[in-house]
């Protein structure tokens, strides 16, 4: 059996390999040997920069990574200040306990006592103060590396709301929740994973709206990851998912601060990774798919129009290809008598059926759009110019596309850009259900359809079910799901994410 689970499996696998972490080197009270161990494991690294200098008549080292600090600051608040100190009639500890408390009063400093910190805090920007015969040292705050100023979010554009869009430093993403979040009951929990890459990752949550069960199955399942290097949420979100084979995640995505304070609001947990500006948010629901911030900024009648032509895309752009082919192929009846004779002439003059023709345009489809964005900015216009003649008038005059399956490729792309958040699993659910409906008739790709929404049943984020509240249903907290009232009636109760209907991890919190 175990050809049928064969993530579970290596998962497992991996779990019970995993060798127990080793006991971390102390730092002895020798210069030399601290210095020679640490030349040892960064072998021959050019970054690696070492300072020694002469501090009331006993030696001291200062490391730092080139290219990781200011180098004035660094200037000004530690080389200076140590060179032109008074040391003279000190102990060793007393010398050091002058720098770290007078000489060098900065805010972001620590005390380290293991190699293993200082490896962490010196290829993150920070400084060390290595003094011979103190078995301990000193690390200083002066990251100066370059980064990508905030921004507007690329992936979610919206008309209202804040421009400001996370980057790639977690610190700077921290804080950007902080100034949105203004209470001491917002939690940030820091940890490392990754066994080369040392990637700082960060939890944040509400303590007083978050349930402890869930809170406790991702730090363990983020603690218990296996990967030698975490580059990105990508890297993660794998772990984090309940059901990492299907087609669809209990796991979501957002770089913007006001999405990610208001899910945090709800009881979810916000996973930061240092060096992506992506987010990912647990547990997450199938309905916020189709929500957005503007929806609570309009007026309530506008949002609800958009959220409905929201869900009805996502059935055009899944269904609406399937539903041709199986309808032209087996039940041309159903068609209206104009249109079926517009598509018998259009089809008497193609080569392939219509199930082939709709795999070869959507095919191109998509070769197009991983072209367009996968070239430079400068070409990628390049693109839609070829589209508009492959998938335009040559196509058709070439007698390789009629002109009906033309409009449906048309208004199928269109519906998949208006649900992003979903393109990927809509994506090949077509291309499933054009196989499904030209091989197996309509009752065939209905028979398809119900499986995927079984699918979508099965799932359960940490134990809330994937499709709350439409299945199991609650009529009360479909106010925010069919329907969006207005704040009148949503600010009167606090929803959270842990009380859905269906829920395994309930409590009473809310």
């Amino acid at each position: 059996m175990s050809f049928l689970f064969p993530y579970k499996l290596r998962a497992a696998q991996s779990h019970r390999q995993k060798p127990a972490p080793a006991e971390p080197k102390l730092l002895g009270a020798s210069l030399t040997e601290n210095l020679a161990y640490l030349r040892g494991a960064f072998a021959d690294t050019s970054d690696f920069v070492v300072r020694r200098v002469t501090v009331g008549g006993r030696e001291c080292a200062l490391l730092n990574m080139e290219g990781l600090i200011n180098n004035q600051a660094y200037a000004q608040g530690v080389l200076n200040p140590i060179m032109n100190g008074k040391f003279d009639g000190l102990t060793a500890e007393e010398q050091f306990e002058r720098i770290r408390d007078s000489v060098v009063a900065l805010s972001d400093e620590m005390q380290l006592n293991n190699f293993d910190e200082i490896f962490g805090l010196v290829m993150s920007g920070f400084a060390i103060i290595l003094l011979d015969g103190v078995p301990h040292a000193l690390s200083v705050g002066m990251q100066g590396y370059n980064f990508r100023s905030v921004s507007e979010p690329i992936t979610e554009a919206m008309q209202r709301g804040s421009r400001e869009g996370f980057v790639e430093v977690i610190r700077i993403n921290l804080s950007m929740v902080r100034r949105r979040m203004k209470t001491p009951d917002l939690r940030f929990e820091m940890m490392q994973i990754g066994t080369k890459s040392k990637t700082d990752v960060a939890l944040c949550y509400l303590n007083s709206a978050v349930s402890q069960e869930i809170l406790q199955k991702v730090r363990a399942r983020l603690q218990a990851c296996p990967l030698e290097a975490v580059l990105e949420t990508g890297y993660l979100q794998p772990f984090l998912d309940d059901k990492p084979l299907s087609l669809f995640t209990g796991v979501g995505i957002s770089e913007r601060p006001d999405t990610v304070c208001g899910k945090i609001t709800e009881g979810r947990i916000a996973v930061f990774v240092d060096g992506t500006p992506m987010v990912l948010l647990v547990p997450f629901l199938f309905v916020e798919n189709f929500q957005s911030f503007d929806d609570y900024a309009d007026r309530p009648y506008f949002a609800v129009f958009t959220r409905w032509m929201k869900y009805i895309a996502f059935f055009v752009a899944t269904l609406l290809p399937g539903l041709f082919v199986a309808i032209g192929t087996f039940h041309p009846a159903l068609f209206p008598t104009p249109m079926l004779y517009n598509l018998a002439a259009s089809e008497a003059s193609q080569p392939f059926s219509l199930m082939l023709e709709a795999l070869t345009i959507h095919f191109i489809y998509e070769l197009m759009r991983e072209a367009g964005l996968r070239l430079p900015k400068p070409v990628g216009h390049a693109v839609g110019i070829i589209g508009g003649i492959v998938i335009g008038d040559a196509a058709v005059q070439a007698g390789l596309i009629g002109a009906p399956m033309i409009m449906v490729v048309a208004l199928t792309a269109m519906s998949s850009f208006v649900i992003p958040q979903v393109y990927e699993p809509v994506a090949v659910l077509r291309f499933a259900f054009i196989l499904i409906g030209g091989c197996f008739t309509f009752f065939g790709l209905m028979l398809a359809f119900a499986a995927v929404l079984v699918n979508l049943c099965a799932i359960g984020p940490y134990g809330v079910p994937f499709t709350s509240p439409l299945s199991p249903l609650r009529t009360r907290s479909l106010r925010d799901v069919l329907l969006r009232q207005g704040w009148r009636r949503l600010g009167r109760r606090s929803a959270r994410i842990q009380n859905m209907p269906g829920s395994k991890e309930s409590d009473s919190k809310s």
